[in-house]
């Protein structure tokens, strides 16, 4: 097991790295660089700018190096926590993103959390009872989350808020609380205003689990092995929660290795619409800017946390399956 898990870990390293690679040329494929696109912002003002002036700037960001050398250079900073310098920003991107990498989680963690919460006992429910009242209930609040795009959902919120009861509820903090350092305070703030964007993220996610742990608790309790149990007198809940939903949380778990870079990444339009300071307006703009360093860093930590995720559901398989544990074993 342990020699397992130390494979596991070593293509992650692997995959990571390769990862680096695939995003540094993808970052670079548009044509021009952040001195054109900077001058382009500069002529749409009317401001002029001389040639020398863009040739320095190119010196200045190491932007005339051939893509390999850049790619390295930018590598090898990495390698001591230095992600480079934001030519947008004008500031260090560790600095740029410290702030936001942090409030990205906490919405990302919280709208995961609640989707488990939510989408287990209902599954479960939504298996056991098949074909009842609160079956089709949950099936058709299930396919309208599918259904219902989360910045369409975001928007309704923002104007029922504003519409019906005079609140602004977009942001993460008051705006007493945006400039304030942190305290104690300032924490339960942004705890109260986590609540709806991670009840937005989580509405599509939730739905789509529901319709997967049903699924595959409904297969698993047409087992032989379930008939058995229960001809040998065991209890109803015994039955299902200590065998079936076990088997059908395989999925489940594995689905950690895409949900929750997803949550980071697809909130980029929900934070736009909602106002929150996190990582995926911050992409977006990198991009429009062409701000190579900036938005290379956010796109490698989106891999990093799907090879992250990957590797934690691998592990948390072969810990909840019994038959894969047995297999690693051999």
């Amino acid at each position: 097991m342990i020699a397992y898990v130390g494979r596991r870990i070593a293509m992650a390293g692997i995959t990571v790295l390769a990862i680096s690679a695939i995003t540094f040329i993808i970052i670079q494929l548009p044509p021009g660089d952040f001195a054109d696109a900077y001058l382009a912002q500069l002529a749409a003002s009317g401001s002029t700018v001389s040639a020398a002036e863009a040739d320095r700037l190119r010196q200045e960001f190491g932007l005339d190096d051939p893509m390999y050398i850049q790619y390295f250079k930018w590598l090898s900073r990495m390698a001591v926590g230095d992600f480079g310098y934001s030519m947008e920003w004008r500031r260090p991107v560790s600095d740029v993103l410290s702030d936001r990498v942090w409030l990205t989680l906490a919405v990302s963690v919280s709208a995961l959390l609640l989707t488990w919460l939510v989408a287990l006992p209902i599954g479960i429910y939504s298996a056991v009872r098949k074909y009842s009242v609160g079956d089709y209930i949950c099936t058709l609040l299930g396919f309208i989350g599918l259904a219902v795009p989360n910045f369409l959902l975001a928007l309704v919120v923002l104007y029922v808020g504003f519409r019906y009861f005079g609140l602004n509820v977009g942001g993460l903090f008051s705006p007493e609380y945006e400039q304030a350092p942190w305290s104690f305070a300032k924490f339960v703030n942004l705890a109260q205003h986590l609540v709806l964007p991670a009840f937005i993220l989580a509405l599509a996610g939730t739905a789509q689990l529901i319709r997967l742990l049903r699924a595959n608790l409904l297969d698993e309790l047409r087992q032989p092995y379930v008939v058995t149990a229960r001809a040998k007198g065991l209890s109803s809940t015994r039955v299902l929660l200590k065998y079936p939903v076990r088997a059908a949380l395989n999925p489940f778990v594995s689905s950690m290795a895409y949900v929750f870079p997803h949550l980071v990444s697809g909130s980029i339009i929900v934070s736009l619409v909602l106002g929150l300071p996190t990582v995926g307006p911050l992409l977006l703009r990198a991009l429009v800017a062409q701000d190579m360093l900036l938005a290379g860093t956010i796109v490698l930590m989106l891999g990093i946390l799907t090879v992250i995720g990957t590797l934690i559901s691998d592990l948390l398989l072969m810990l909840l399956d019994p038959r894969i544990r047995h297999a690693v074993q051999k």
